[in-house]
């Protein structure tokens, strides 16, 4: 008896504290009782991104709009990363994670310490409007930059890594939101993404504009997902019932809460025309099941249940996400069972913060041409650096930037490698887009002078970017060429020009010129390429670019970054702009055009592939092994990429599509053999209709350093492959 006794007592003891513990099912319990206590004035309040408080509830005020894009963004001192493009051609899974950590952890600690000041205004909450998972389709997109590329697998693989990073790890807390945005399709033009409608193709949208939004909902379970400004289909994506409600909610099981773009609700009656009013726009938006609105047209929302547009329970149903993220992130009433409760000051830009940013960007830099220029060494005896770009830490930060209390240019990060023996001078040389007028350019004298010319020109967030970030207001911050500013390229013809002139005349002390290219999106190359020694993009490369580029430069860090977007050779051949089908779009669709392939770059090491095996197994999954040889003296860190083209490639399916990659580390000398297990989603052919399809047949798989081509091989990218028959 006394046996049964204290074991009823055990069983009672651990019963209380699983009941005890926090669980998902009772934070929405808690969701409930809150909303069922709200007035609907108030319902309405907590339903635009900037909420005031509710004293008698205990609910402090919050707004929504945050950015971490690639740190914590517009709020003062954080630890800033490369940008997303550049992050997309580091092609590192573990490093993306490990970024999304540090943003969270910064952003945790900046929101303690705005709460202790009684600051509630925007950018310093802990719901953050990032990642942006659209596909660069296009690379005259002023936001491509804000993206990981064109391959909806890299995107959604990095784009899941950095959510992880972000939300943490606990079953029920988090540690801030992530959110995936712009669903859908939307990738430029910036000048008309208020009023286009966008009709893809059933295949175009399944395979393309989709599947990164899946992922982050079905791998990563992100807590918040944006509408676009865009139409599809007809419907405003902020208003989309096919969208938020059939693909979103009851297709992938999405959980979270949905955010409207800035004013998009505003544009179904003002910029689509959907509605006339804005009460009408409200409801709309709110049956096609949007959480919140980023903007004030939900102030109309009290209209629309006045009008019988809406009832009081669709303003509950659509609160009750909203109000399930703030408490899993444990802010609403300070909740002592969140584990991201401890972060202080001490946690902003740290030691190892500060080294990862440095990691990142030297992750990030592609090594586009080299003749043998580089590395250089150390004691060179003279050295000019030049470019508007050069000095100013403006060009390392990209857009949706964060301040850090410390930039490295990329001339203080040449300065820090090079010798004290060696004469090196600066002169900008150029402004950033504007002619020199002065007949006498000191710039062009030094450089003839030098023994090397490194020169930083490229685009900025002055020439590229979202709408209203741009200087150019007729595009809106799109591009309307890939071509740089004349004023640039005239400025490096002038240094060539001279150089040429010295040699013609005897003089061989110049040896050669480095051209280090800055921005988010790909740029015409053909001149630069046959004026430069070498050429290497840099990207934004965030707060320690100079201190990166200066190691790879200088031999103390050898190249790793592969393109995540194609470089077309000419922009003039590109598709119409505002024509969104992928038929000649992206590697995966380009048969021509092609100047530098996606996936491409070069290091200071040559690699070979050999002894490719493909086996279709009964399980459904693809394994594949493939050899890799180091054939130099230097230790390099190659981004093994295997393509699959599946059969009908090029006519009913796309030429190939990246289906693994993995960073590899190989010693020199060294062979290392690569296994990768493919499941058999990633081999599937999205059909006509958009539905998928394991076709049968014969597949051929590629390992290779870039997205196979005819130009792939032109530029001797090592690869091999083979066929395999699938049942």
């Amino acid at each position: 008896m006394k046996r049964l006794f204290t074991t009823a007592i055990a069983l009672m003891v651990l019963t209380a504290a699983v009941t005890a513990q926090p669980s998902t099912q009772k934070l929405e319990m808690k969701a409930k009782e809150i909303i069922a206590k709200m007035t609907l004035d108030e319902k309405i309040s907590q339903m635009m991104n900037a909420t005031p408080g509710i004293e008698r509830l205990g609910i402090e005020p919050y707004d929504y709009w945050n950015e971490g894009l690639h740190g914590v963004g517009r709020n003062g001192r954080a630890t800033v990363f490369p940008q997303p493009i550049g992050l997309g051609a580091t092609f590192d899974t573990d490093l993306i994670k490990q970024i999304g950590e540090v943003i969270s952890t910064e952003s945790r600690a900046k929101y303690y310490i705005a709460r202790r000041n009684k600051n509630y205004s925007r950018y310093t909450g802990l719901t953050f409007w990032s990642p942006n998972i659209n596909i660069f389709r296009d690379p005259r997109w002023g936001r491509g930059m804000e993206t990981y590329g064109e391959d909806p697998y890299l995107t959604g693989t990095l784009g899941t890594s950095f959510v992880k990073g972000m939300q943490g790890d606990d079953p029920v807390y988090l540690k801030v939101a992530a959110c995936g945005k712009h669903f859908a399709v939307h990738s430029g033009p910036e000048a008309t993404r208020h009023e286009a409608n966008i009709d893809p193709t059933k295949r175009d949208l399944w395979e393309t504009y989709l599947p990164a939004f899946k992922m982050l909902v079905q791998d990563a379970n992100v807590e918040i997902i944006m509408g676009a400004y865009n139409r599809v289909y007809g419907e405003s994506c902020s208003g989309s019932k096919f969208l938020l409600t059939d693909v979103l909610r009851n297709q992938w099981g999405f959980k979270g809460h949905i955010v409207s773009d800035c004013d998009a609700v505003n544009d179904i009656f003002g910029g689509h025309g959907i509605v006339k009013t804005a009460a009408e726009a409200a409801a709309v938006a709110v049956k096609s099941g949007l959480n919140i609105e980023c903007g004030h047209s939900f102030e109309a929302l009290k209209d629309a249940v006045q009008q019988n547009l809406l009832t009081e329970k669709d303003l509950d149903n659509a609160l009750l996400p909203l109000i399930m993220t703030r408490l899993k992130l444990g802010i609403i009433d300070k909740d002592p069972d969140c584990p991201y409760n401890n972060f202080t000051e001490k946690d902003i830009c740290k030691p190892e913060h500060i080294a990862l940013s440095k990691k990142a960007a030297l992750e990030s830099m592609v090594l586009l041409k080299n003749n043998g220029i580089l590395p250089l060494k150390k004691d060179i005896h003279r050295l000019f650096v030049t470019g508007a770009g050069a000095a100013d830490a403006f060009w390392l930060m990209g857009n949706y930037f964060g301040i850090s209390d410390r930039y490295c240019t990329y001339l203080q990060g040449i300065i820090s490698k090079v010798s004290d023996g060696t004469a090196v001078n600066f002169r900008p040389g150029v402004l950033e887009n504007a002619p020199t007028t002065n007949p006498i350019n000191y710039a062009i004298n030094e450089s003839a002078r030098s023994q090397y010319t490194i020169i930083v020109m490229g685009n900025n967030g002055n020439l590229e970017g979202e709408e209203g970030e741009a200087i150019d207001s007729r595009t809106k911050g799109d591009r309307t060429s890939l071509q740089l500013p004349e004023s640039q390229m005239n400025f490096l013809r002038q240094i060539a020009e001279r150089k040429k002139r010295n040699y013609a005349h005897g003089d061989s002390s110049n040896k050669g010129i480095i051209v280090v290219l800055t921005g988010g999106s790909p740029i015409d190359v053909r001149e630069i390429t046959e004026i430069a020694d070498a050429v290497i993009m840099a990207w934004y490369s965030g707060q320690e670019g100079g201190y990166a580029l200066g190691d790879l430069i200088f031999g103390d860090a050898n190249f790793s970054g592969r393109l995540p977007i194609t470089f077309p050779s000419d922009g003039n051949k590109l598709p119409d702009f505002e024509d969104y089908s992928m038929k000649n779009r992206t590697y995966k669709y380009m048969t021509d055009n092609i100047f530098y392939p996606f996936g491409y770059g070069l290091s200071y090491s040559k690699v070979e592939y050999s002894n490719l095996t493909a086996i279709w197994n009964k399980n459904k999954t693809l394994s594949v092994k493939v050899s890799v040889d180091n054939k130099s003296n230097i230790s390099t860190t190659e981004t093994v990429q295997i393509y699959v083209s599946a059969p009908g490639a090029g006519e009913t399916a796309p030429l190939q599509q990246l289906s693994a990659f993995k960073r590899v580390e190989i010693q020199p000398g060294q062979t290392k053999e690569i296994s990768f297990e493919i499941p058999a989603d990633r081999l599937m052919t999205v059909e006509e209709d958009g539905s998928s399809k394991l076709r049968p047949g014969n597949y051929t798989i590629t390992a290779a350093g870039a997205a196979p081509s005819k130009r792939t091989e032109e530029l001797g990218v090592g690869s091999v492959e083979t066929i395999v028959k699938v049942k």
